[in-house]
Parts: C-alpha cells; sequence; structure tokens
C-alpha cells in the first residue's frame, strides 16, 4: 500500500512517464476528452457517475504529488469568474512549485474556451484525466514543474 494520496495505478504509471513541462489536463463532465486532446496523451477516465470524482478531488491528489509550475483555467466568454477558480486557488496555495510562490498561492492563467481547447490539444499534454465534476467551466491544464533536487 503506498502512502500517498494518491493511488490510480493508471494516473500514477503516466506521471512517472511525464517531465518538466509536460501538462495536464483535468477536464469537467462537459469536456469533449476524446476530441479535445492529444491522442498521445494518456487518457484516464475517473468520470464514474455525475459529481464523482471532482476536478478538485483529483487536484487534491495530485498536488502533493507533483511540482506545479502554472495553472491555466477555461474561462466563460461572459468574463464572469467561475465560483470553481476560489477552490482551485485555495488549494493551489500549498502546492510545490519549481518558481518561488507568489503571494496568494499559484496564480491561475486565464484561457478564453477556444484558446483553452486548443492548449489542451498540444502534444505537451501528456495527461489528460475526465471526471465527473457537474460545475462548468472547471477545466483546469496543469504545467510539472522541476523537482527540486534538494528536496529528495
Amino acid at each position: 500500500m503506498l502512502r500517498t494520496k494518491l493511488l490510480h495505478p493508471g494516473l500514477l504509471e503516466a506521471l512517472g512517464r511525464a517531465g518538466h513541462g509536460a501538462k495536464i489536463l483535468l477536464a469537467d463532465g462537459n469536456y469533449p476528452i476524446s476530441t479535445r486532446s492529444p491522442a498521445t496523451a494518456t487518457r484516464v477516465y475517473l468520470n464514474l457517475s455525475p459529481g464523482v470524482v471532482s476536478v478538485t478531488d483529483v487536484l487534491a491528489a495530485l498536488i502533493p504529488a507533483i511540482p506545479i509550475e502554472a495553472a491555466e483555467v477555461m474561462t466563460p466568454d461572459s468574463g464572469i469568474e467561475p465560483p470553481i477558480f476560489s477552490e482551485f486557488r485555495a488549494l493551489l496555495e500549498n502546492s510545490t512549485t519549481a518558481l518561488p510562490l507568489q503571494q496568494g498561492g499559484l496564480p491561475l492563467s486565464p484561457l478564453a474556451r477556444f484558446t483553452f481547447y486548443d492548449a489542451a490539444s498540444q502534444p505537451d499534454v501528456a495527461i489528460a484525466v475526465a471526471t465527473g465534476e457537474k460545475r462548468i467551466y472547471a477545466n483546469l491544464l496543469l504545467t510539472i514543474g522541476v523537482v527540486d533536487p534538494n528536496a529528495c
């Protein structure tokens, strides 16, 4: 038995193959993962039923497992920030990063819907995780940072 929050064998294997600069797509239940993520990405299907498993559940398991260098979110055309963004910020506030942590944690970089789709379809997306997240605009694109050699 592992002693980490992250136990999913397929996700652990994919993370082991990914490196600095690789991206991880955490997709809500409405996200078209089969057409808006690269065919080369390892696809992990955690969408058991509506609401199970959520994007924030997956993010909470990933944070202690990997350094996160950047976080990009899909923003609605209306410009109104979805409530889940505050949850992303709260979780990312304590994440380990490759860069010195800014006041208030790792910033979320906003991308318009189709710009996000384009970014999530690039070959540097190594892992695409489908969730059962019911909240809209709950899509997150994480960039894996560098592991501090002094921390190992």
